[in-house]
């Protein structure tokens, strides 16, 4: 499955808190919460862009969504 494939669907959404947090979540559930610079870099990104384009920086900020493509790509250099 790739990236495209995983996002498609527009599974994530995330909430930016008065206090400056944002907590991004998949398919409902709270996955992960961005914090000072990371939370602003962010919010930086997402402001203007399209769907799509954030919908791969939550997947990316996550970290966790990255993983079946390294493998793949570390294959197919062999």
């Amino acid at each position: 499955m790739s990236l495209q494939d995983l996002i498609s669907g527009e599974p994530f959404s995330y909430i930016s808190t008065k206090n400056g947090l944002v907590q991004i979540a998949y398919k409902g559930k709270t996955i992960t919460t961005l914090r000072g610079q990371d939370a602003s870099r962010f919010l930086a990104r997402v402001e203007h862009a399209d769907q799509e384009s954030v919908q791969l920086a939550m997947a990316k900020a996550t970290g966790q969504f990255k993983h079946g493509t390294e493998r793949a790509s570390r294959n197919a250099e062999k």
